[in-house]
């Protein structure tokens, strides 16, 4: 910008420069034509009339100042049977055409323009052409008198100003590159040192900080940005300690209640197996407490899960299996619930999906998005599909039960979140099935989606990589059911009346 600048500036200059000396060389030559020119018109009337072309001859050469300027006298029309053009040491077509039209056509006028003077040695120079009639009274002829002169002063004039011009151009240029440059040091380094520091910071690097230097306003930067990275690391340490606490506890206190659990088991087993020689009453207390164990139980696994999770100890054996034997076999353990909801399974699985995964934690997930659908499907087909390509294996449960909103999609895999916290479950579920499915799809590399649509079902996606060396670019299956849309535009129809 300053270059961009620097360069209108010079040209403005410039151009005044050069009119103004221009300006000054053209009154100036103007004053000494019209005095020549006078000059010759009285010479020539008071010679002799028989010898007008010897007289104007002598009187050209004679009024020619080489340095100064150079006289080139041309007859006009007809004017004298022996009318000669004298052009001296002048070459004639320095005089330019436009000029001679304007001084033939007009006997009265002063006129000029710049041209570039030939000389007949070889020479050329830029110059100022002024030129007027001359009438011969004796005879009545008309000649063109052109005056050339010379402006090699003006130029070497110019030469000297443009070239102080580009020099202090260049030098002020170099000196506001070297201002520029300090001036974002000054302002640049502290930035790419706070760069560096923020992302140290973000890579773990708590302790690191900023250098604080002077007390200007990057110094004050500086203060405020190591207070945050203070308070920062104190809250993410503080964070640290309490989740190492918290999973801590939970790992305790599971472990903790293995023994009690054991020994309450072995009493509640013990009773159940004699519940028959008991009252009504007391044998439904019995069966009670015997599914309430098996929920606590439950829950004592799963927790004991989230710790290892928690703690980055959970490892995977993997084995090539075919997804569908793994349907088949959830299928099978909710037969039984399938028979009591009333529920239709239907399989969209027509070639076989294998894929290295872990089976047990692939069963697991599998077991908890079918166990989901079966309870909230509200008797409506539930439909299984899978599908693969050259990365990636795939598995689909969609149900048409209750559904959820779409900014609860992410909150169905929070840990005890229920979308309806007074909603009777008939399963037994612990709250934490879908939040272990997700890390369980995790730990594959892979991953696990939702939708929902509210009392239109839900729809889960399992993603896995078919070899552990794989990372993930998509999914064989679509992120929405292909009902979806249908169902949408059906409501769509229905809001407007259609039929």
């Amino acid at each position: 910008m300053s270059t961009v600048v620097l360069l209108l500036v010079g040209w403005v200059m410039m151009s005044q420069v050069t009119d103004g000396v221009l300006e000054s060389r053209r009154i100036s030559a103007q004053a000494e034509a019209i005095a020549q020119l006078n000059s010759l018109t009285r010479n020539i009337n008071a010679a002799d009339s028989t010898a007008v072309n010897q007289q104007l001859s002598q009187l050209v050469l004679g009024s020619n100042r080489p340095g100064l300027y150079d006289v080139v006298l041309s007859p006009i029309g007809n004017s004298g049977s022996n009318a000669v053009r004298y052009t001296g040491l002048v070459d004639s077509d320095s005089v330019p055409q436009v000029l001679e039209s304007s001084v033939n056509s007009n006997d009265t006028k002063l006129w000029d323009t710049y041209t570039v003077i030939q000389y007949t040695d070889g020479r050329s120079a830029p110059g100022l052409v002024i030129g007027s009639q001359l009438r011969v009274d004796s005879t009545r002829d008309k000649y063109a008198v052109y005056f050339l002169f010379p402006l090699t002063a003006q130029q070497e004039t110019l030469d000297v100003v443009q070239r102080a011009l580009v020099t202090a151009g260049l030098l002020l240029v170099v000196l506001l590159g070297a201002v520029a440059w300090l001036v974002t040091r000054q302002v640049v380094t502290p930035v790419r040192m706070a760069r560096r520091i923020a992302e140290r910071l973000a890579a773990g690097k708590l302790e690191e900080r900023m250098q604080v230097r002077g007390t200007d306003d990057l110094a004050r930067l500086a203060v405020s940005f190591n207070k945050m990275a203070s308070n920062l690391q104190r809250q993410i340490r503080r964070l640290e300690d309490l989740s190492r606490l918290q999973r801590r506890f939970v790992s305790d206190v599971s472990h903790e209640l293995r023994t009690p659990l054991t020994t309450v088991r072995m009493a509640a087993d013990l009773l159940h197996e004699t519940r028959d020689q008991f009252d009504p009453m007391s044998r439904r207390s019995v069966e009670l407490l015997q599914n309430e164990l098996n929920r606590f139980e439950e829950l004592l696994a799963d927790l004991l899960e989230i710790s290892r999770f928690d703690a980055g100890a959970a490892n995977l054996d993997l084995e090539d299996v075919d997804l569908r034997d793994i349907v088949s076999r959830v299928l099978e353990n909710h037969e039984t619930l399938l028979e009591r909801k009333g529920c239709e399974v239907q399989l969209d699985m027509p070639e076989p999906c294998r894929a290295q995964v872990d089976a047990r934690r692939i069963e697991r997930i599998l077991r908890n998005l079918i166990g989901n659908a079966i309870e909230h499907s509200e008797g409506l087909p539930i439909l299984i599909s899978t599908a693969y390509d050259d990365d990636a294996a795939a598995v689909a449960v969609r149900d048409h039960g209750v559904g959820f909103r779409a900014e609860e999609a992410e909150m169905v895999f929070s840990r005890f979140w229920r979308a309806d916290p007074a909603r009777a479950r008939t399963t037994g579920g612990t709250g934490l099935g879908l939040s272990i499915a997700l890390e369980d799809a995790r730990l594959h590399g892979g991953r696990l989606d939702a939708w929902g649509s509210p009392g239109e079902g839900a729809y889960f996606r399992l993603t896995l990589p078919r070899r552990p060396d794989v990372a993930l670019a998509g999914s064989p299956l679509p992120a929405r059911p292909a009902d979806a849309v249908r169902v949408i535009t059906e409501k769509s129809l229905v809001d407007v009346g259609a039929p």
